[in-house]
This record gives C-alpha cells, structure tokens and sequence, in this order.
C-alpha cells in the first residue's frame, strides 16, 4: 500500500522529551533544517508530564557543584524568567535538584525550539522505517490524517523506548532481560497542604510511618520511601511514591495495567498521607501525572556500552560529550531504592559513542535509550544528562550533513569544541 509524502527535513529528531528537544534545538541552531516529532500534543515528555524536577545538574553531596550547562541550563534560566523554579537540596540521596512549574516548562520548550527554528509536528506516533542498506530513509506515522513518510538525512531517536532504532533492526536489550527492570511510578500533586508543618517531616520519619501503616494493616504501599517536596507554588508538593513493578512498558497491554495500578496506588498514598502525616489533613489532589512514569525500557547497543564499572570508578573518554555524577539508583521491585555512589565530588564521561547505535549509519539516539547496561543506566538516566545527550546528538546530527549523514565521520574534536562553545560541561580527557 501507498503513502503520501507528509514531510521531509535535514534532521528529524522522534520523540519531544527533555533529550528530543535539546536536540532539536541544537540541530536547529547548527543550521539544520529540523523536524520535531511528538505523539503528544505538548513537548517535554516525562519532564512536563510526570516529573517536576531535574536531577543531574548538580553532584551528590554538600559541593553542590553543577556538571551540565549549554543549552538545558539555558532553559532553567528561562524558567527563573517566569518565577517558576527553585533550587533545592535533596534529602533523597540524588543531588540538588532544580524544581520547576510542568505546564510553564511546555512553553519553556516550544517557544525555545520555535525561536531557534525548529518545526514541530505533534500529534503524531512513528509506526514503521524505510531503510537502504545500513540508513535509514524515512519514517511511517501515524496521525488523525492517516498513514504517511517523513523522509530525512540523518535521524535522532529520542523516543526513550528506542522505537526508531527497533524498527529499523538494530540490536538493543530490553529491559527485564537480565534482571528485574526497574519500576514504574505514577505521581501526583497535592494542593492546600501546610507546608511548614508537612516538611517538617524528616525522611526517616516518613519511612517509619509507611512501615507502620502497612503493620497495622490499614494501608497497602508498595514502597516504603519515596519522596514529597515543595514547589514553586504555594501550598503544593509533589510527590514520587507508588511502585508498579515487573513490567515490560513496550507491552500497551501490560503498560495498561501498570496505569491503572499506578492511579490506585496513589490514591492509597494520599489517603496516608493525609490521615497519617501532618499538614496535610486538609490537603487535595490536584493531578497525576499524565501517563505513568517509565524508567527502562529498551537500550541500543552502540559502538560503546557504558557500565557500572565506568560509572563507579568515574571513568572519563577521549571522545566525550557530557558528564555525570549521579548515583546508580535501582527502583528495584522490593520497598526501598537501592543507592551506589561514585567517589565524593568525581563524574564519569558519556561518550559519543554510546549515542551511536550498531548496524545504522546516519541514526543517533538520545536520552534513556542510549548504550548502557542496566546499572549503568540507573544513574546516566537523569533528566540533565538527557538533555546533555540531546545537545550533543543534535550538534552531530547537524555536523553529519556535509558527511552525507553519516555520523560516524563527524570529527570528535571539531564536535567537542562546538559543544564547548555552546557552554556544554565535560572532561574529554583519558
């Protein structure tokens, strides 16, 4: 059967997360002709509809010193703008956090990529690709207008579940192969609670009464933890409890069931919360978050495979392209969150090569569905490395033209120093 031409670009970037979006405003930036595809009717992804805060930025630890900068520091700036993000220290193990407004980020996003030249097309889910020998052509969507191509030259798969880079062949590991995945959480929003009396609450604290609450035999709560924080609005915290574990998130049928779980589970921890925790005896829930939040699911493998070993011994790469210094943190299925550290005040490298996926030539990937093992994945999944890794895809992806769209011919130095320029933060050395 034939479909019509919908579109066509230098660069199409899939998927409109925190990583798709850097990227496309940096390919767009560079000169490139881009394209940006997003099934829902917003940008951000998990950034504007399940989280409120990125981690990543900052290391763990009392030196709060900032390890990501270029263009998603420049959108916590424009947040700062609209009064709407306040820095935090965090009390759950990760690192400060930048803690923003979700619905002022969506403008943050679109009018950042609109300003930088990015065309947006929303709506619209990657069902199929074209391919010739080892490049990708063109990809099959879907939308309310029916099937169609979007053709283009070199391809960034920012989809988190590497939709683009499965349907095109290329090798991966899905997530629950070699281990439990981790798993999912669907959180929420509470408004009207009394913030001074309700953050008085210390973690330990929070964690004896969950413990109790299940004792008694009142409550059913998964996870013993979790963490409630306040946020640039008066009187509303945010919330990251419920656990749905033992999940395959590719599966709708089984992603289904972790939605309706996640929602059931929430309501169970308001319920606590508001019976059990002071401060918030009156409090009421505002939202949840748009669908349930995904932490694993499908990972490529690329011309490099990031470890736990690089990880934990803050290994750095001749071709890096952002840096990190997040903990290995398992969300395993049990009640508690299994936390590694790397040496105080030490980040490893994210190497370009581990944005490059196996057997394609003019594809990169971004953001959760990069070349990792799965602890290794636990800590490079942070919003501000994905969007490190968005910067970076995008800059090569625009620098891969003149390479008739092979990404491998970028020159890494060249790449570096542009990333550099763009106030990008990494090491680079050996």
């Amino acid at each position: 059967m034939q479909f019509p031409l919908f579109d066509s670009a230098e660069v199409v970037v899939l998927g409109a997360g925190c990583a798709g979006c850097t990227a496309a405003i940096a390919a767009a930036r560079a000169g490139a002709d881009t394209l940006l595809i997003e099934r829902y009717g917003f940008l951000g992804g998990t950034s504007t509809m399940v989280l409120d805060s990125f981690y990543g930025f900052y290391i763990p630890g009392n030196d709060a010193r900032r390890v990501v900068g270029g263009i998603p520091w420049e959108i916590v700036e424009r947040l700062r703008r609209y009064g709407m993000v306040i820095e935090r220290p965090s009390s759950y193990g990760a690192g400060q956090a930048v803690t923003y407004d979700p619905p002022t980020l969506q403008v943050v996003w679109e009018q950042t990529a609109l300003e930088a030249g990015v065309r947006l097309r929303l709506h619209t889910f990657c069902v199929d690709v074209s391919k010739e020998g080892d490049r990708v052509t063109g990809l099959l969507v879907a939308g309310k207008s029916g099937l169609g191509w979007i053709t283009a030259r070199v391809f960034i798969d920012a989809s988190g579940d590497a939709d683009l880079c499965f349907r095109a062949g290329a090798p991966f590991q899905l997530a629950g192969e070699d281990g439990p995945a981790q798993s999912l959480t669907t959180t929420f929003r509470l408004g009207n609670v009394d913030e001074e009396r309700a953050l008085k609450v210390k973690r330990a604290d929070l964690v004896r009464l969950m413990k109790e609450a299940n004792l008694s035999g009142e409550y059913r709560l998964p996870r013993e933890e979790g963490s409630v924080h306040r946020t640039p609005l008066h009187g509303v915290v945010a919330t990251n409890m419920t656990r749905v574990a033992y999940v395959d998130a590719t599966d709708p049928v089984e992603l289904t069931r972790a939605e309706v779980e996640g929602r059931k589970q929430a309501m169970e921890y308001v319920r606590f919360l508001r019976e059990r925790i002071p401060g918030y005896e009156n409090a009421y829930l505002i939202n949840f978050s748009t669908q349930i939040g995904v932490r694993e699911t499908r990972r490529v493998y690329g011309d490099y495979r990031l470890t736990r070993e690089d990880v934990l011994s803050a290994r750095h790469f001749p071709d890096a392209i952002a840096q990190c210094g997040a903990p290995i943190e398992d969300h395993h299925p049990g009640s508690d969150t299994r936390w590694e550290y790397l040496p105080p005040g030490a980040t490893y490298d994210i190497p370009f090569r581990s944005l490059i996926p196996q057997t394609l030539a003019n594809v990169l990937v971004a953001g959760r569905c990069l070349s990792a093992t799965h602890d290794a994945h636990a800590s490079v999944r942070s919003m501000g490395q994905c969007m490190a890794m968005g910067q970076a895809a995008g800059t090569a992806a625009a620098m891969a033209l003149p390479h008739n769209g092979v990404v491998r011919s970028v020159p890494i130095a060249q790449l570096q120093q542009q990333l550099r320029a763009d106030g990008a933060l990494f090491s680079g050395a050996e």
